[in-house]
Parts: C-alpha cells; sequence; structure tokens
C-alpha cells in the first residue's frame, strides 16, 4: 500500500434501537467518515426477538443492505476498484472483490474487565459475547458483526475500548464492605476519545496528560484519566455516582432497604426502578433534557430543583476525581449528549471551573473512536491487544 493511500475501515456499532455503520478512510493523522449511517429498528422488531443475541442475523442483514446501497467509489476512492457511482445489485459483490477495507471494527460488548486499548477479535472473545459472560446487551454483537463481515472482506477485526474498561487503582476498588467490590463499567469509548482530542488541543499526548471527563447521558460517568489510565469512576451501568435522567446513582443504604420493603419487590424490580425508573424521571416523570428545561422555562419549580440537584451531584463527583488526582489536573471535560444542554452546563462550569479548565465536547465520538483504534493499529502507533482465554 502506498504511504498517501489512506486505510479503509468499516465501522459498526449496535446500539439498543439502532445500528451505527460508517465507512471511514484515513491515516495516523486523521480522517473522515466517507459515508455513515444510523440503521433503525422500530420497537416491534426488537420485541420480536426474546434475547439480544438473536438479533444477530436481522442487524448482518441490515449493515449488508446499506453497503450494497451505497455508492461507495464515489467516496472512497478508485481503491475500491468500483465504478464511479456504481451499485452492488443488492449483495457485498464489487466491495468484496475489491477487498474493499483494512479491518472492521465493532462496538465492544460486556467482557471480562480490561485495560484501554484495541483488541483482536478471537474465538474466546466471540463465545464470551456470546453467552453474555459480563451481561447481555445490543453492544455484544458489535465484535461479532466485524467479526463476520471482516471474514467477507479479508480484513482484520477489532474492538475498540469496550464500557468493560478497567484501570482502577486497587485502593479505588474498596467499597467499604470486603464482600463488595466497587466496578468499572462507564462510557470508555468516548471518555478516551475526547481526552485524546483535548490532551492535543494541550499540545500533549493522552498519556502525558491528566483529565476528568464527565460523559453526561441516560446514565453519567466521571472518571478520573491520570497519564493514559483510567484510575477511578463510578458504575454507570448500575447506578453508582450521581444521579442521572434515568438512573437514581448512589442512594443511602437504609431509605433503599426501606423502600424495598414498602413496596413488595423483588431484586429485579429494584434494579429495573433505580436503572430506568430513577433520576429526572422519578422527580418529573422525564428523560429528555430538552422537555425537563421547557418546564423549567414555564415555571416548573420541581423540574427546575431536580435538575439543579443533578448538577449539584455531578458537580460533586467532579471535584472527588479531582482528589483522586491530587489536585494535578490539566482539564475537565464535559460531553456526551447532556453536554448539548447549555443550563447544565452552565451550572457545572459555575461549581467547578475553579478547580481546572473546562473543555465541552457536546455528543458522542463512538463511531470516530472505533475508526481511529484501528488506524492506531494498523499505523503501527498502537499494538493490539490480546482478549485473554
Amino acid at each position: 500500500m502506498a504511504a498517501s493511500e489512506p486505510l479503509r475501515i468499516l465501522v459498526i456499532d449496535p446500539g439498543s434501537t439502532s445500528t451505527k455503520a460508517g465507512v471511514y478512510a484515513g491515516s495516523a493523522e486523521g480522517g473522515s467518515f466517507c459515508t455513515r449511517t444510523a440503521i433503525p429498528h422500530p420497537k416491534k422488531q426488537i420485541e420480536a426477538f426474546g434475547d439480544v443475541m438473536e438479533q444477530e442475523e436481522m442487524r448482518y442483514s441490515a449493515v449488508n443492505a446499506w453497503l450494497s446501497q451505497e455508492e461507495l467509489a464515489d467516496r472512497t476512492g478508485a481503491r475500491l476498484g468500483i465504478r464511479p457511482g456504481a451499485k452492488h445489485g443488492g449483495s457485498l459483490g464489487e466491495l468484496q472483490e475489491a477487498k474493499a477495507f483494512d479491518a472492521v471494527v465493532g462496538r465492544g460488548g460486556l467482557l471480562k474487565p480490561l485495560p484501554g486499548g484495541t483488541y483482536w477479535v478471537n474465538e474466546t472473545m466471540l463465545e464470551h459475547l456470546r453467552r453474555g459472560i459480563g451481561g447481555r446487551h445490543a453492544s455484544n454483537l458489535g465484535g461479532i458483526l466485524a467479526y463476520r463481515f471482516a471474514g467477507i472482506f479479508g480484513a482484520a477485526a477489532f474492538i475498540v475500548d469496550p464500557v468493560v474498561v478497567d484501570e482502577m487503582d486497587p485502593m479505588a476498588r474498596l467499597s467499604g464492605l470486603r464482600a463488595i467490590q466497587r466496578r468499572s463499567v462507564f462510557h470508555a469509548l468516548n471518555q478516551k476519545a475526547v481526552s485524546r482530542r483535548v490532551a492535543e488541543r494541550l499540545g500533549r499526548r493522552y498519556e502525558e496528560t491528566n483529565l476528568v471527563v464527565c460523559h453526561l447521558g441516560g446514565g453519567i460517568s466521571v472518571g478520573a484519566h491520570k497519564k493514559g489510565r483510567v484510575v477511578d469512576v463510578n458504575n454507570a451501568l448500575d447506578g453508582d455516582g450521581p444521579f442521572s435522567p434515568e438512573r437514581a446513582g448512589s442512594l443511602p443504604v437504609d431509605g433503599l432497604l426501606a423502600f424495598l420493603k414498602t413496596q413488595d419487590m423483588d431484586i429485579d424490580g429494584m434494579l429495573e426502578t433505580v436503572s430506568r425508573r430513577g433520576g429526572l424521571f422519578s422527580y418529573t416523570g422525564e428523560v429528555d433534557l430538552i422537555r425537563v428545561v421547557d418546564r423549567i422555562e414555564k415555571g416548573d419549580e420541581t423540574a427546575k430543583l431536580a435538575l439543579a440537584g443533578m448538577a449539584y451531584q455531578v458537580a460533586k463527583e467532579i471535584a472527588a476525581m479531582t482528589a483522586v488526582l491530587e489536585g494535578d489536573v490539566d482539564g475537565i471535560v464535559l460531553t456526551g449528549g447532556g453536554a448539548f444542554c447549555e443550563p447544565l452546563v452552565s451550572m457545572l462550569e459555575r461549581r467547578v471551573r475553579f478547580l481546572a479548565p473546562i473543555h465541552v465536547i457536546p455528543g458522542e465520538l463512538e463511531l470516530e473512536a472505533l475508526a481511529e483504534g484501528a488506524i492506531r493499529v494498523l499505523s503501527g502507533g498502537e499494538k493490539p491487544r490480546e482478549y485473554p482465554g
């Protein structure tokens, strides 16, 4: 391959109600998406499957159909060996013959706890994803679909920074009860992606910076990034830390036990309540920040207090992570969909701006982060990791 010729990466990111996909062309110096999409999966279609792993063929066919319909030649160049503007006749066709992609990378699922990095998809990983050793989630299909498409194109298959990235210091694992250990489950992919961008702004490498990164989504995770490792972070999946639009966050133990008794609720019911019907939803009946802000603007004092309370708890978590870093903090990063909410961002900035400079990167960079992880390995900037057997 010529030095100037960009690497081509097919990216697949399965989510609960859609599958995001894109074709990325780039090098270690940078790149961009030639095309990208979010393939919706209607609720009725999803509910037809008893288990998330049964959705594999449906999602595979959806990505296959998208690739077949895309006029990729005009966007990705002559290297694909496809006539400009040509369609592919309802199959992978000429894309397959041209070995169109150097790698296929999928979103990482609920696997064993792992250090951050880019991992080959191997047989053990596939088995663990299918078994759901860390839980059942649509993201488990990411590595599986990447492996299948990589086989078609004769390409490498990877996952990057799955949600189970665990780089916590031993002290951070202590919960206060010996039988219970704190877990690292968070928005690792986006947190590490935005950290690299902020480090670049500062003229440094990610491995040379100390950052506190706050991902504001349906769940909220706040991580202490110390020289390239997330040495402490709240478990956003299970509801540790601040409350969020739908998660209750850390709760008083006595109150939680009393609530469990009065509601005559089993453990599964309680988990559903604290992870899906807690937080802002518990106070306002809303998870959409736009609707919450609209209600505040119309004079809803309950909504106003709830949003301010969420910002208050998030700010305390951010401050706690600066203590983890012993005050040596190069920046605080606010990211995720919630970073589009100006009132929330303003409340956070007011409470934590004295701690370190604030960088706001709204939304998520999951597709970019997946592609860039593969590029780092293919260009020799990072060694690929092997998932342990």
